[in-house]
């Protein structure tokens, strides 16, 4: 009697809490990896390849940590990226609202995946072999249930909570985290067709997923991180597996070049193909310099009228400046158009974001069609008596490929 309650309190184990903790933290991590480097970056994205014993070990890790099924996540996130920000979105806090996707994400996720139109439209091309037709999707809560006896053997008691913690660790940091303040708080590297955003610039805890805009501005990228200041420990593992063949890169975003000096009077078919790349990059660079005339023009107004216009004095720091003008609500429009209103400078800066975001919107035009408006553009902009419109047009025509 007394050996089954040391083996109750203690389990096979016999780890101290720290021994513990770490086996949490372990556990935990390899399910993180699990998720953003097979079910995101490869199954979702196909941005890179894992040798077969690592893709199986990977979704023999996931039945056990989460009953995940492979189809239902890679459906329910591709959905996500075709419908992002709009009401089909399955889990958009500009729909949802941030708290709802932060709390109840694993909820949404659930709700899309039943959708037997989802998983048919969006879940192709995932493994469909024996192993996940009748153990990892038919008995998805066998897998679970697993864990949790392999905790309590090693753990005792405390290896329910060892377990609940791994139960918990994607709901919260992958549903709600991620798709919550992944597109509510954080920067923007790129003014992408959404509200992703960067929620820290050193992607450990999450595998690199803290990211987000970077991913959702070069979707297939296996790689996440863009500026020197960041990290992807994702990617590391990437690398490291690639050295060991073990994985294989196929996209990666695209780095930009830019022409020598003396060549840039030329806008040609690289330059148009350049800048349709680096669009969402080009964008935000935009969004930068608008607020930083939107706050000279405030600096410039009269004390009578910045009075008549309290908004202006944050304007320049909004966020939502970062967006594109759709995803805008009624409240940020009006606020655009009377900021606009007070100031022609700033109305012209703002019809020429417009003006340059149509070129790439018109996907009905031809590739002579799009060179010529972007020609157009840039000339306008070098001809108007706003400096920094006229250097931004000049620095585009450096862009090449």
């Amino acid at each position: 009697m007394q050996a089954v309650i040391e083996f109750v309190a203690q389990g096979l184990a016999d780890a101290n809490v720290w021994q513990i903790v770490g086996f949490t933290f372990i556990v935990t991590h390899v399910t993180i990896l699990s998720t953003t480097l097979f079910l995101h970056r490869s199954q979702t994205h196909r941005g890179v390849d894992f040798h077969p014993i690592v893709s199986h070990f990977f979704r023999f890790w996931l039945w056990l940590t989460t009953g995940i099924v492979t189809r239902e996540w890679v459906a329910v996130h591709r959905k996500h990226h075709a419908k992002c920000e709009g009401e089909e979105d399955p889990h958009s806090p500009l729909v949802h609202g941030a708290s709802t996707v932060l709390w109840k994400g694993a909820q949404l996720y659930r709700a899309s995946a039943t959708d037997q139109t989802t998983l048919d439209r969006y879940g192709r091309g995932t493994p469909n072999d024996w192993l996940e037709k009748n153990v990892y999707t038919r008995h998805r809560g066998l897998g679970i249930a697993l864990m949790l006896a392999i905790d309590v053997a090693l753990f005792g008691g405390l290896g329910i909570t060892v377990w609940a913690i791994q139960m918990a660790w994607i709901p919260f940091w992958a549903a709600g985290v991620i798709n919550g303040l992944g597109h509510h708080v954080g920067y923007r590297n790129f003014s992408s067709a959404d509200a992703s955003t960067n929620l820290f610039p050193i992607g450990i805890l999450i595998g690199g997923e803290e990211l987000h805009n970077n991913h959702h501005a070069h979707g297939t990228s296996a790689k996440f991180s863009n500026k020197w200041y960041e990290f992807d420990l994702g990617w590391m593992y990437i690398r490291s597996m690639e050295v060991l063949r073990l994985a294989t890169v196929r996209r990666k975003a695209p780095a930009r070049k830019l022409k020598a000096a003396h060549e840039a009077g030329v806008l040609d078919d690289r330059s148009l193909e350049a800048v349709l790349l680096h669009r969402h990059e080009i964008m935000a660079k935009y969004a930068q310099l608008l607020k930083r005339i939107a706050g000279r023009e405030w600096r410039n107004l009269q004390p009578h009228t910045r009075a008549e216009l309290p908004a202006w004095r944050a304007f320049a720091s909004r966020r939502w400046l970062l967006w594109q003008e759709s995803l805008l609500n009624g409240e940020q429009r009006a606020q655009l158009q009377r900021v606009a209103a007070a100031s022609p400078t700033l109305a012209h800066v703002i019809e020429m974001r417009a003006a340059l975001a149509r070129i790439w919107e018109s996907t009905a035009d031809s590739s002579e069609q799009l060179l010529h408006r972007l020609q157009a553009w840039c000339a306008q902009a070098e001809r108007s008596h706003v400096q920094e419109l006229a250097g931004f047009a000049q620095r585009l025509r450096l862009y090449t490929t």
